[in-house]
């Protein structure tokens, strides 16, 4: 075995670029590869799993303590010929060299299967320990990425986790499909080639094909309101978008037309058509759950949106006479259907025989309930009548809309044919695992396929209008109101059919290669079944705070897995016996709508929650162990309660990874600083006997160990809030080696006072390295030191940089999918232009730094709900140049080119309570003219001038520019420094950047 304090390679060195390339394309792989066998949140990608699991396994060869033994296997694994990884050379450098090129090459997923890698792999980890199989334990396994590489790796693999689905998700990736290989995947073809055959003859005439042949695969509805406008009363499509296909060679969208009614009253119909311009669709009726009437032009509010939708329980179902005619509810808006032999999809409107088929399906509904009422109730009920989650507020139900619009039970999501269709692949897979005696290895995966079809099988679903087909509902981490809807067709074979759902789990179950299995138990992570020093590797990613509501989300499976498995021994509560969903009251997730033994699940309860799990993880670890926890929450207050937790767990800190495992191009990313990367803290078990460490030695090693880490990382291209929170670890190194740490008078130091030092370290590295020499005046008050709106502009741009390469951008996210999920719980501020960052961090920056935000608040910065946004230079026109704006200045400067910059454009620059947003100006603390708060004295600053000249620049003022850039000159180099800095920070593509290269081109040389 490796020697107790040998260190292992995960402490020394990582490829951080090359498994980052790997780790973040892995999320556009689709077909094969594990995380396709069943949604999970958060999932972990494998790249960044088998790299960091391999580096933890393997020793040092450069330790004075790794076994020769290990070195010469090593090198005997690594020398071979037309290897895709550096061949080592003779000296223990050498082989470090070749073990992380091997590691950075087999994170590649192309390789992850590879006959060759896998003997070297799994060859380097059976040198490490050759006594004994490493057993490698995650107790918050989720989707299983961690275990299985543990089983790649030739690990044996302890998963658990508290969520049913979870668990079942684990049971097949990590023991049924192990144990039975690719006959596994053929038997469940089989099988649901024979589900599928039946749900054909029982759910045909609920699908019938047009009288062409043409075969549906996707009906498109829109919910609907009634106007409430007087006179009107029409009925209002409930509509984001007119579209129904965006594909640059074929444009379709549907054209509203007004026809008149009995009564002077209008209704809206609609045509299809193919656009040639985008000004040629009709915008939406809905945005922010406000429906616009497109007869009258009244707009409904959202609160009678919402009651409107409530009355008809959601609204996903369409409303007949007794005549069999519509009358309200959902509208369906186009078909679209494959007719043989012909490419391409085709848009219709909406037939008589498409609403029988939705009465037949109505009347289907009534018939199952009334079947299962005279059964006496025995059994669950076949369509789910469970609650759905509360949403609104603070925690985890801020992830829900849906009960706001009357969809108070799980049934409420599904139209009354996805009912039907439902039931019925639920009865047929319980009626195959009797026929053809099915063991549970053989269901489970067949369950999944119909937990993939209930995904596409929902009222919350999707038309993607640029890749036209169906898309499922768990598009992000929520359940929020979907305005038009798709409804797939199960029985088609393009995407959203049931078909679809048994390839994509058989073709995982044929294309793993073998593994040996794996155990798998619910469990609670803070009460650990494994007895003490069990394992070798403890490796988790644990859930932050209420980032994401897995229990609450999952419970959308669930209520139709348990349908097929009653009796599942892993799909019980154990805590609370007669719960039908998943177990909540000891989730591991801050939610203070629920309780556990009287107290709130708040902050509090989840940072104790989350300590106990890290002290269980420190007692089931051996003493030559290792872990790894992987760390991605945005804010600070995230991380100093999660380190502390570790800290007070009898932990150490030993080394910190940043992995890019995000794509810039996810909606979170795309208007703030969302990191791109999970940091990765590699961790050892704390010394009982380890010393006290004095305060004043744990100081002066600081900077350099931040300024040494971000020179580091930035060569691995690691960037913005990633490198930020990458530091926090080789700074925590320093601190946690020790018992605690006191002052020079014997007080003990907390992790919160260690953590606002390790934050001004950071931002002091940065501004040295954007601002230069000018921020060692800043940091000695010398006269020409940089001023605090500089320091605060280049701080916010520098963490604003993308690991990624994609730049922030400067407009907000679109309402995406239509759901209503931006409508209350995301900040109006991030729909604005301009760079936003979260308060938290900005404030972190500024508090050790000597900025004071509230001063800069109306000037350069704009603060509301938690983010702060850097005002754009176009905003700050009327406060740089007055009322009479840029012009006026310039023919000041025209006329008189050696006028006093001072007097002439920078006269007032106090902010004025009505250049501030009518919100900021009520609350209380806001500068507002006339306060005392701040001083009035507003001496015009450096940035003021790169700004006013940026402004000039835009206007096309080139003769007033230029009499500025020469008195800058003159003036001395700060004015160039600045913009020169500022160039470099902002990105690439902005308007603040073209503007300033472009001035930058106007100054003399």
């Amino acid at each position: 075995m490796i020697p107790n304090n040998c260190k292992r390679l995960a402490e020394v060195d990582f490829p951080i670029a090359e498994v980052s390339k790997h780790a973040a394309r892995e999320k556009s792989i689709r077909h094969g590869h594990p995380s396709t066998l069943h949604l999970w949140w958060a999932r972990r990608p494998l790249a960044s799993c088998r790299a960091v699991l391999l580096e933890l396994l393997l020793p040092d060869p450069c330790d004075p303590l790794c076994p020769p033994e290990f070195k010469q296997k090593a090198h005997e694994l690594l020398a071979r010929p037309l290897a895709a990884w550096k061949t080592p050379g003779e000296t223990d450098e050498e082989l470090r060299a070749s073990l992380l090129s091997f590691v950075g090459a087999f994170a590649n997923w192309d390789l992850a299967a590879d006959p060759v890698f896998l003997e070297v792999g799994r060859g380097l980890v059976k040198a490490a320990h050759p006594e004994e199989t490493p057993l490698v334990v995650d107790p918050f396994a989720g989707g299983g990425s961690i275990p299985l590489e543990a089983l790649r790796l030739g690990c044996e693999a302890f998963a658990s986790d508290l969520n049913p689905v979870a668990c079942l998700i684990l049971k097949v990736i990590l023991e049924d499909i192990p144990r039975h290989g690719p006959g596994l995947g053929e038997q469940l073809r089989h099988t649901g080639a024979i589900i599928k055959d039946q749900a054909e003859r029982e759910l045909a005439d609920l699908y019938p094909p047009d009288s062409d042949g043409s075969k549906p695969i996707a009906y498109l509805w829109a919910r609907t309101v009634r106007c409430e406008a007087p006179n009107c009363g029409a009925e209002i499509p409930l509509m984001r978008s007119f579209w129904l296909c965006k594909k640059p060679n074929r444009r379709r969208a549907l054209k509203p037309k007004t026809v008149a009614l009995n009564g002077n009253r209008s209704a809206i119909e609609f045509d299809i058509f193919e656009p040639g311009t985008e000004a040629e669709v009709h915008a939406g009726t809905v945005s922010r759950a406000r429906a616009t009437c497109m007869c009258c032009g009244s707009v409904l509010q959202p609160e009678r949106v919402r009651a409107q939708l409530s009355a008809q329980r959601g609204g996903a179902d369409t409303v007949f006479d007794e005549h069999g005619h519509r009358i309200s509810g959902a509208k369906l808006l186009a078909v679209v259907t494959l007719q043989p032999g012909v490419q391409g999809r085709n848009y219709r409107l909406a037939k008589k025989g498409d609403y029988d088929a939705v009465l037949a399906a109505q009347e289907r509904v009534k018939t199952i309930l009334i079947d299962w009422e005279r059964g006496g109730k025995q059994e669950p009920c076949p369509i789910p009548n469970e609650a759905t989650p509360v949403g609104g507020g603070s925690g985890a139900g801020r992830a829900f809309s849906i009960q706001k619009y009357g969809m108070l039970k799980w049934s409420d999501l599904f139209t009354a044919r996805q009912k039907v269709a439902l039931v019925a692949l639920v009865r047929f897979t319980r009626e195959a695992a009797c026929k053809l005696d099915l063991d549970d290895a053989q269901l489970e995966p067949l369950v999944l396929a119909l937990s993939r079809a209930v995904n596409a099988g929902c009222s919350l679903a999707r038309w993607h209008t640029s890749g036209e087909k169906h898309e499922g509902v768990m598009s992000r981490q929520a359940l929020p109101i979907v305005w038009d809807f798709s409804e797939g067709c199960p029985l088609s074979d393009a995407t959203g059919g049931y078909h679809g759902a048994i390839d994509w789990v058989s073709t995982v179950a044929c294309s793993l290669p073998p593994l040996g299995p794996g155990q798998v138990q619910s469990e609670d992570a803070a009460a650990h079944p494994l007895p003490d020093d069990t394992s070798c590797v403890w490796f988790t990613d644990p859930p932050y705070y209420d980032a994401v509501p897995y229990a609450d989300l999952s419970d959308f499976f669930l209520v139709w897995i348990k349908r097929v498995l009653p009796e599942h021994q892993l799909l019980r509560d154990q805590f609370e016996p007669t719960n039908p969903l998943s177990p909540k009251t000891r989730e591991a997730v801050q939610d203070e709508t629920k309780l556990d033994e009287g107290q709130a699940k708040n902050r509090a309860w989840f940072e104790m929650t989350m300590a106990k799990a890290f002290a269980e993880g420190r007692r089931v670890l051996r003493e030559d162990g290792v872990g790894a926890v992987v760390f991605a929450h945005k804010t600070t207050e995230g991380w100093e309660a999660l380190l502390s937790g570790l800290i007070r767990g009898g932990w150490t800190i030993t080394g910190s990874w940043p992995i890019a495992t995000e794509m810039g191009s996810r909606l979170r990313a795309r208007d703030s600083a969302a990191l791109a990367t999970s940091v990765h803290l590699i961790c050892r078990p704390r010394p009982e006997d380890a010393p006290v460490g004095d305060w004043g030695d744990v100081l002066r090693e600081l900077p350099s160990r931040v300024g040494d880490w971000m020179e580091r990382l930035q060569g691995e291209g690691i960037r913005g809030a990633d490198l930020v929170f990458a530091c926090i670890g080789p700074a925590l190194e320093i601190f946690s080696r020790y018992r605690k740490v006191e002052t020079a008078e014997g007080r003990e130091v907390p992790l919160a006072e260690y953590l606002e030092k390790v934050w001004e370290a950071v931002g002091r590295s940065a501004l040295a390295q954007v601002l230069g020499t000018a921020e060692a005046k800043a940091r000695n008050g010398a006269a020409g030191a940089v001023e605090e709106d500089a320091r605060l502009t280049a701080l916010f741009l520098w963490t604003l940089q993308s690991t990624n390469g994609a730049a922030p951008s400067t407009e907000g996210t679109e309402d995406a999918g239509g759901e209503e999920g931006d409508d209350e719980d995301t900040p109006t501020i991030a729909k604005a232009k301009g760079f936003s960052l979260v308060f938290d961090v900005v404030r972190r920056f500024a508090q050790p730094l000597g900025i004071d935000l509230p001063k800069w608040e109306g000037r350069i910065i704009e603060i509301d709900k938690g983010v702060v946004r850097l005002l754009p230079v176009a905003e700050r026109a009327k406060q740089l140049f007055g009322e009479d704006g840029a012009a006026k200045a310039a023919e000041l400067l025209n006329r008189d080119p050696a006028r006093d910059l001072q007097l002439s454009l920078f006269a007032d620059m106090k902010p004025k309570a009505q250049e501030l947003p009518a919100a900021r100006r009520k609350r209380k603390g806001v500068f507002r003219a006339g306060q005392d708060e701040h001083p009035t004295d507003y001496k015009p600053t450096t940035l003021d001038h790169v700004h006013a000249a940026m402004i000039l620049q835009a206007s096309g003022q080139t003769t007033a520019l230029r009499s500025l850039l020469a008195q800058e000159q003159a003036r001395g180099p700060d004015f160039l420094r600045l913009a020169n800095a500022l160039s470099a920070l902002y990105p690439t593509g902005s308007e603040e950047k073209r503007l300033l290269d472009a001035m930058l081109l106007a100054v003399p040389r």
